[in-house]
């Protein structure tokens, strides 16, 4: 059984998310809740199922696009048991798995390339959470 990843996008990332579902069809099963569309859509409508199919165990992870991704994030991250992380590089998507255990990956749009978005989601999906001293810190991040 593959894993099951949650989707969201507004208009600004139509054509990465479909990228996405269609080079990641043989690892993971997606929930899409993004549009299809290039008209201009409102992300949080997008993002809020994303972040409550990742509090509630529906799907492992998320990811959430958007033209800059700062968005997506801030709305992902209103949800008590969602980090969700910006990553513009692969350092970044790093980093937002290792010390911060993100359970969402917020990619923009409008900043990647294409294969520069597949390779930051790559490096994210490949890194694990290292634990240890950064767990008091991620223990702090719900209000």
């Amino acid at each position: 059984m593959k894993p099951i990843v949650s989707i969201g996008n507004d208009h600004a990332g139509t054509d990465l998310k479909k990228r996405i579902l269609n080079e990641y069809a043989d690892t993971f099963e997606f929930i899409n809740h993004g549009t299809d569309s290039s008209e201009s859509v409102d992300y949080p409508d997008f993002v809020h199922p994303v972040a409550n199919d990742v509090e509630s165990g529906k799907a492992t992870f998320g990811i959430i696009i958007c033209g800059s991704a700062n968005g997506v994030c801030m709305t992902a991250n209103k949800h008590q048991g969602i980090r969700a992380g910006l990553a513009w590089n692969t350092e970044v998507a790093k980093l937002i798995k290792q010390h911060n255990n993100a359970n969402v990956i917020g990619i923009p749009a409008r900043f990647l390339s294409e294969e520069e978005a597949l390779e930051v989601l790559q490096t994210y999906i490949d890194e694990d959470y290292e634990g240890g001293r950064h767990q008091r810190r991620v223990d702090k991040i719900p209000c």
